[in-house]
């Protein structure tokens, strides 16, 4: 044995290993941990016995047994531990509460229009305490709050190191935390999205994720992590130049990604997606011709993402629920007549993740965490 590793050591190792067995299996016997895990049944047992009393695992039934007597059920408690997460939009906010598996039990959006003054900071936070308090749950199953904000942020999330959409530059989370009592932290909307895409997806490896909502995002994954890149600023795609004499884009340069493929490009002024997608699907000409345009510049655009990183491609964002297998086929076509290196493979992907994906992803961090430190 390994000098280093005292007793101690080995009993929290225990403790840990049935918790995220059961966690990674939804139910299991006191057997099967202990087949599972080559542990003595006594072990199992007194682990079992802390895990229930600490509240982190229940009885869930039995199991169906022929002969002899059935075998009780474990489960972890998924409302153990809870995150929330909070998305800021120009007109709305976005909070909802999360379970240990990652699942949204609640939510509710407001009309805040967004202002960077204290009181809408304080309103806000009173908002998210208000809706904190209708989950009926103790102050210490709250493991933090993040907030998706259209910005950079810093990699301890406690700062904004670029926001020129709505949150401005060099804004610090204390202007929450100083009304809320939990952890805080901002997180970028799209690396949010991607974070999503990770939990539900357990085998993308690597890939581009792009967010396509009313602004573009996009996220780096390797090895299934996001690649943040020596600044923090590492897959934002939206500010690659397409065209240097193209539209102005919120950051002050011209023909950036983001003003050919985002829904803002996409959607004339109070056009809805659903009533544009209706207009396409039923083939009315001008809209057809538009989505063309639009899949066509977005098809320029990932091929030569395409040829520095030759990985896959998720498309996620508020786009993603409109996108159909069609749509995914043509941009391959379009892709490959542009590309010196066409492929028959598919490499193009819709998100598997909710609608609600921003503020899942806000507050998944917090639920990582959680479950590597146990």
């Amino acid at each position: 044995m390994d000098n280093g590793i005292t007793f101690k050591d080995i009993k929290r190792g225990n403790y840990s290993s049935i918790y995220h067995l059961i966690y990674q299996n939804q139910k299991l016997s006191k057997q099967e941990i202990a087949n599972q895990l080559n542990l003595s049944l006594p072990t199992v047992t007194q682990n079992l016995v802390r895990l229930e009393k600490e509240k982190l695992i229940e009885k869930s039934g039995q199991f169906e047994s022929s002969v002899g007597r059935r075998a009780t059920a474990y489960a972890i408690c998924p409302q153990a531990r809870i995150s929330i997460g909070v998305e800021i939009q120009k007109k709305t906010v976005q909070i909802l509460a999360i379970d240990l598996r990652g699942h949204a039990f609640q939510q509710k959006r407001l009309p805040m229009d967004y202002s960077n003054v204290e009181s809408y900071y304080k309103e806000l936070s009173y908002a998210v305490q208000s809706f904190i308090s209708s989950l009926n749950v103790e102050e210490d199953q709250i493991l933090g709050i993040g907030f998706a904000v259209q910005g950079l942020t810093s990699n301890d999330g406690k700062k904004i190191t670029y926001g020129k959409i709505l949150i401005p530059t060099g804004l610090e989370i204390e202007v929450f935390s100083q009304f809320l009592h939990y952890p805080c932290m901002f997180l970028h909307d799209a690396k949010c999205a991607a974070t999503t895409e990770l939990w539900v997806s357990n085998d993308i490896g690597d890939a581009v994720y792009l967010s396509i909502g009313p602004h573009l995002g996009g996220a780096i994954i390797i090895n299934d992590q996001i690649y943040m890149g020596k600044q923090g600023h590492s897959g934002t795609i939206e500010h690659m130049t397409i065209n240097p004499d193209g539209p102005s884009c919120y950051c002050g340069k011209k023909g950036c990604m983001e003003t050919y493929s985002s829904i803002n490009a996409l959607l004339e002024e109070d056009e809805s997606l659903d009533f544009f997608f209706q207009q396409v699907r039923t083939g009315i000409p001008s809209y057809t011709k538009r989505w063309n345009s639009f899949l066509d510049q977005l098809a320029f655009s990932m091929n030569n993402i395409h040829l520095v990183l030759n990985r896959e491609f998720i498309l996620g964002g508020h786009l993603s629920p409109y996108l159909k297998e069609e749509d995914i086929d043509v941009l391959h076509e379009k892709i490959n007549e542009k590309s010196a290196f066409p492929s028959n493979e598919s490499f193009i992907h819709i998100s598997r993740s909710s609608v609600n994906g921003v503020p899942v992803g806000a507050a998944i961090p917090f639920i990582q965490s959680f479950l590597n430190s146990i």
